[in-house]
C-alpha cells in the first residue's frame, strides 16, 4: 500500500512534533521479529510514557531536521524502529533495552541524548538515568542532609548535659 503525498506530510509533522518535545531517542532494527512481538514492544512504550513508531527512512530524516535529533539522520537506513523517550531521558532506552533482552531480534542502532549521538552501547548508561520522580527523590534527600545534620548537632547538646549529669549522678550514688 503506497502512502498519498498527504499521508507523509502527516506522519513527517506528527514525528517532528514528537521529536521536538522529546527527551531522549533510540533507534533499533527490529527485521525477523513477529506481530506478536511488536505488539508486546508497543505495549512496554506505551505503558513507559515511550512514543515508538516504524517510519519509512525518507520520512524520518525529514522529521528529525530541526529538531536535536538532526544528528541520528545518517544512521536512518534499514528496518528502524524509533522510539522517543516523552516523560524522561532514559524511557526510551530503558524499554528498548529491557526488550532486547529477551528478544535479540531487536538490535539497537542509534542513541540520542541532548543533541549528541552516542554510541549504541551507551544504551546502559541512558537506560540507568533516573525517573523524574527518583531524581525529585534524590534531590529532596540531599536538600535535607543539612537539616537533619543540623538538628541531630542541636539535640546533642541537652543530650550531653543529661549523660554528664547522670554520670554525676552514679558517681556519688557509688562513692
Amino acid at each position: 500500500m503506497s502512502l498519498t503525498l498527504e499521508d507523509k506530510k502527516a506522519i513527517v509533522s506528527e514525528v517532528a512534533e514528537v521529536a521536538s518535545v522529546a527527551h531522549s531517542a533510540v533507534a533499533a532494527e527490529y527485521r525477523g521479529m513477529t506481530v506478536e512481538e511488536m505488539t508486546s514492544l508497543r505495549n512496554e512504550a506505551r505503558s513507559g510514557g515511550v512514543y515508538l513508531r516504524i517510519v519509512k527512512n525518507t520520512l524520518a530524516r525529514r522529521a528529525v531536521e530541526g529538531t536535536e535529533f538532526e544528528c541520528m539522520k545518517d544512521g536512518l537506513v534499514g528496518p528502524l524502529i524509533i522510539a522517543f523517550s516523552q516523560e524522561d531521558p532514559g524511557g526510551a532506552a530503558r524499554v528498548v533495552q529491557k526488550f532486547s533482552k529477551d528478544n535479540k531480534k531487536l538490535v539497537v542502532k542509534l542513541v540520542s541524548l541532548g543533541g549528541k549521538l552516542l554510541e549504541p552501547t551507551d544504551i546502559k548508561a541512558v537506560a540507568s538515568l533516573p525517573t523524574k520522580d527518583e531524581a525529585i527523590a534524590q534531590l529532596m534527600s540531599v536538600m535535607k542532609a543539612p537539616v537533619e545534620k543540623l538538628v541531630r548537632t542541636m539535640n546533642e547538646v541537652p543530650s550531653k548535659f543529661v549523660r554528664v549529669v547522670a554520670a554525676v549522678k552514679d558517681q556519688k550514688e557509688a562513692g
